[in-house]
């Protein structure tokens, strides 16, 4: 089944459960998805899971007996185009209850107006100038109505170069260990940068000069190079994992010798295939417990909701799309609560991400971690689970048969739990 079939019959799904309750009144949200833009390779599992999430929910029931209009739109990843699309989401006479948001620059973007028209926002984005309700860190703009399910980029880059000290250091290695921030120069891989570079700084890390490349994949043969001649050791890949699989081939076919890491959209599944033993070692956050088809009581659910756009159960999810349907089945829960809390206004909405401690949706135990919000910190978890992608032999079979018989594993390596230092909200 193609791409482009499976988003078809995710919208049908969703339009056929709205129409069965069309005479009843709707709760609306918005959904901003990529599925054509620079980060489109992570965005097609990712919005796909919110939208077989919310057509599943209308299956079953909708919220309160009532049906779900879920309004998704490829936005392309380009700004203006969230922006349009903000604009008719929070008109008056349409307003929507919530967003189900994405990237980085556009939900920074609306992060102010999100605050003024009170449209709670989840997005894809883990910036951490996201996680300050009130503005008292300094650090960033009060972001009251803005939301995420899992670590935020600079809290899992901690995790990270926390795991990376203590590696130099157990590999006995004499001086100081070289660290670098790679990427493409635009808000979503430079969110960590300033955050990881201080915490590197500090644990004794050499910083080295960052080094660009793009958000789409090409040919980045001269960033290897110069990753090469730097003598870095670790080196953070910000961008996804379409670009990052240019990288590790480049690097790979320069022999460079340096242990990547990257986040949560840096790796997957697919991208193992697709760079095959280039991504063997890359270390990456994993934000749910397990991956797919793990033995665990919630993933029959996952399960149940992948067969909304495959109703023959065989296509492989990879961990974006388990995320996925945590995310949306968060913003699930909290309209159940505004609905029977006063009605599903915003402002409802995100009392609803305050009512619970160490949530996790229900029909999701043992997939997705346990969160927990307040009105004063919106950082989710501190917890970061960190993850090895290791690649053994030839990855030409399909994706369910690479991980079937163990040519692709996700090998945890660590836990981190990170303080939840005041002086780290909001960076």
């Amino acid at each position: 089944m193609t791409i482009r079939n499976l988003l078809a019959t995710a919208s049908v799904a969703v339009l056929l459960g709205v129409s069965t309750g069309a005479a009843q009144a709707q709760i609306s949200i918005g959904h901003l998805a990529d599925y054509s833009g620079g980060t489109a390779d992570v965005g097609v599992p990712f919005g796909q899971a919110e939208a077989d999430a919310f057509a599943w929910v209308n299956k079953n029931g909708g919220i309160g007996g009532k049906p779900v209009n879920v309004d998704t739109n490829d936005y392309g990843y380009q700004v203006p185009r969230a922006i349009a699309l903000y604009k008719k989401w929070s008109a008056a006479g349409n307003k929507v209850s919530a967003i189900l948001g994405w990237g980085t620059a556009d939900t920074e973007a609306l992060k102010k107006f999100v605050a003024e028209d009170k449209i709670p926002d989840i997005s894809g984005s883990y910036s951490a100038a996201l996680t300050d309700p009130t503005g008292a860190s300094g650090k960033t703009e009060a972001a009251p109505y803005n939301f995420f399910y899992g670590p935020s980029y600079s809290d899992a880059l901690r995790a990270e170069l926390t795991w990376a000290a203590e590696d130099w250091k157990a590999k006995g290695k004499p001086g100081k260990p070289k660290y670098v921030h790679m990427g493409a120069n635009h808000p979503f891989p430079n969110a960590p940068k300033a955050a990881g570079e201080a915490l590197a700084t500090e644990l004794g890390f050499e910083v080295l000069p960052p080094i660009v490349f793009a958000l789409t994949p090409g040919d980045y043969s001269a960033q290897c190079l110069t990753l090469k001649s730097s003598g870095a050791n670790y080196a953070y890949l910000g961008n996804t994992a379409g670009s990052n699989i240019s990288v590790l081939n480049a690097c790979k076919a320069a022999g460079v010798d340096v242990q990547f890491f990257g986040n949560v959209w840096g790796m997957d599944e697919n991208a193992a295939k697709a760079a095959g033993a280039a991504a063997d070692g890359v270390i990456f956050p994993l934000r749910t417990a397990v991956a797919w088809g793990a033995n665990v009581p919630g993933m029959k659910t996952i399960q149940e909701i992948s067969r909304v756009s495959d109703p023959s159960g065989t296509i492989y999810r990879p961990v974006h799309y388990v995320a996925g349907v945590c995310t949306a089945l968060y913003m699930k829960e909290a309209l159940d609560w505004a609905t029977k809390n006063g009605g599903a206004t915003g402002e409802n909405v995100k009392k609803a991400f305050y009512q619970k401690k160490d949530w996790v949706p229900a029909g999701l135990e043992g997939v997705c971690n346990p969160s927990t919000w307040t009105d004063k910190d919106h950082r989710g978890t501190l917890k970061v689970d960190l993850y090895r992608m290791k690649v053994s032999g030839d990855t030409g079979a399909s994706v369910a048969d690479l991980v079937k018989n163990g040519t692709i594993k996700l090998e945890k390596v660590k836990t981190v739990d990170l303080p939840r230092k005041p002086e780290w909200l909001g960076w």
